[in-house]
């Protein structure tokens, strides 16, 4: 079966470039690479693989990117930074 070739869709108001490459060692296989509308990074998330189809790659791209955005809206949750130690508590105060 050959390889699926490059496709557009939209999905959610935005659009999707989807691009298969081979890898820097072809018999490593392919990637699928995907843009999306409005934002300025290149993803490479998904290996090509010889079922895929523009409605099975579409799924798993848009179920990837959602859930992208839905944690990047999470709010930033602190963290102590590596190699503090952790004050101890206050002794509580002697009852006489």
């Amino acid at each position: 079966m050959p390889m699926l070739a490059a496709f557009t869709f939209e999905e959610g108001g935005r659009t999707y470039e989807c691009i298969p490459e081979k890898r820097g060692d072809p018999s490593r296989g392919s990637w699928w690479w995907f843009t999306v509308s409005n934002d300025s990074q290149r993803y490479a998330r998904f290996e090509v693989a010889a079922g895929d189809t523009r409605s099975s790659v579409r799924a798993r791209i848009v179920a990837y990117y959602e859930h992208r955005v839905w944690v990047r809206a999470q709010p930033v949750v602190p963290r102590r930074r590596f190699g503090q130690a952790a004050k101890p508590p206050a002794p509580a105060p002697e009852k006489v």
